[in-house]
């Protein structure tokens, strides 16, 4: 897959929450996970970070939303429950993003949503756990961004695999 992603939290107070959404950013292959002015230690996650995903990944603690330094080009994209915000499952992902999420009895801040490029929301009834808001958002990107065979028309898997990179990525057919 091309581009780069890094998924990130504001203001999050939940260190269970937080460990949740950066194990499940180490696995979908997030290439840096971030906190802004988190109001816990985001380097001690061992109950529910148990990939330990700083070891692995880049993690980034911005004390303050004017303390954000993403790399060159990427794009800072909110996910928020908000009514002027794109469905998820309308949207096309940025070749290199940044993900940010909300705390767990809040949004995101209107002085870090005034930064996003874009703002999508998870089309559920009421709002999820941080960490799985996180992992339907990457789910989304990889399904979207990367390579794979199409579905069949009914039920079941794909009744052809589709090529491979060297690399192990996927590759469309020609």
């Amino acid at each position: 897959m091309r581009g780069y992603f890094g998924i990130g939290v504001e203001r999050i107070s939940k260190p269970m929450n937080v460990g949740n959404l950066f194990r499940s950013a180490h696995a979908f292959g997030a290439d840096f996970v971030f906190a802004i002015a988190p109001a816990v230690d985001v380097k001690a996650l061992q109950k529910s970070d148990t990939s330990e995903t700083a070891k692995h990944v880049p993690l980034f603690e911005f004390p303050t939303i004017a303390d954000i330094n993403l790399p060159k080009g990427c794009t800072l994209v909110g996910v928020e429950l908000l009514d002027e915000a794109s469905e998820l499952p309308s949207f096309t992902h940025p070749e290199r993003a940044a993900y940010v999420l909300g705390p767990e009895k809040g949004e995101l801040s209107p002085e870090l949503v005034a930064l996003c490029e874009h703002v999508v929301r998870i089309p559920t009834k009421f709002c999820v756990n941080v960490g799985v808001a996180g992992a339907i958002l990457m789910y989304d990107r990889l399904l979207t961004r990367g390579r794979f065979a199409a579905r069949p028309v009914g039920a079941g898997g794909p009744t052809e695999a589709p090529a491979r990179h060297v690399d192990g990525g996927h590759r469309a057919k020609t």
